[in-house]
């Protein structure tokens, strides 16, 4: 959910250390931009603040009391999905960050960025819902991305068999005769892996399956340049 352009954008502020919450909310009223509905001090009282007032944005701190941020951030997407979870924490960790990121939250903002860098970045959620947006070190986001998977690729079990062929050097002819199928059939399955792997060849959606331990049992890789065995 994004705020619509004729109005300013409503904002909850979750910080247990009051003098920092309220010059949290001083710093977002003060722009115009930004409606300040409500504020929080612990886990529950965010959750029943988030309810009463249905936010555009929720600005929310990592250490307050109740069952922590992964609880409610969790609660929170799932009972009021429209409101923007912005994450503002003293911990610039890798770990952390893609905990949160994955429970839902919609941005996630160190203590150390300056006023300039937190108002942008609610223009920025109120403006897009689609959004991820990240202030961290360069060492977190390098990090973050060492760290995160490959993303899985979803294959039935019909083009795993005939992917599994493929990388035994089986002409699309031979597949066919293998799996009791039409040879277009064969085909028609090679034309999808290639797709879900964005690959562009034979030896590139194996290879690309084989990185994606979709292979594994599989021996022998090989280039297939048989007749047939290029579709």
């Amino acid at each position: 959910m994004t705020a619509p352009a004729d109005r300013r954008a409503r904002v909850v502020v979750a910080d247990d250390h009051t003098l920092f919450r309220q010059g949290l909310v001083e710093m977002i009223t003060v722009t115009g931009d930004f409606q300040v509905v409500g504020e929080a001090g612990s886990g529950p009282e965010t959750v029943q603040a988030v309810g009463r007032c249905r936010p555009d944005i929720l600005l929310l701190d990592v250490e307050m009391p109740g069952p922590g941020a992964k609880a409610t951030v969790i609660e929170l997407t799932r009972l009021y999905p429209e409101t923007r979870i912005a994450i503002l924490t003293m911990h610039d960790d890798p770990g952390l960050l893609h905990e949160l990121l994955r429970c839902g939250a919609a941005a996630y903002l160190v203590k150390t960025i300056a006023r300039s860098e937190l108002l942008a970045a609610l223009h920025a959620l109120a403006r897009d819902g689609r959004n991820v947006l990240l202030s961290v070190s360069r060492e977190t986001i390098d990090k973050l991305k060492r760290d995160s998977p490959e993303p899985e690729v979803a294959l039935s079990d019909r083009e795993l068999e005939v992917l599994h062929l493929t990388a035994q050097a089986l002409t699309n002819a031979q597949i066919a005769v293998r799996l009791h199928i039409a040879e277009a059939t064969v085909k028609r399955h090679l034309t999808k892996v290639y797709s879900k792997l964005g690959a562009v060849s034979r030896l590139d959606a194996i290879r690309k399956a084989n990185a994606a331990g979709l292979l594994r049992g599989v021996t022998r890789f090989e280039a297939v340049t048989a007749e047939g065995g290029s579709g």
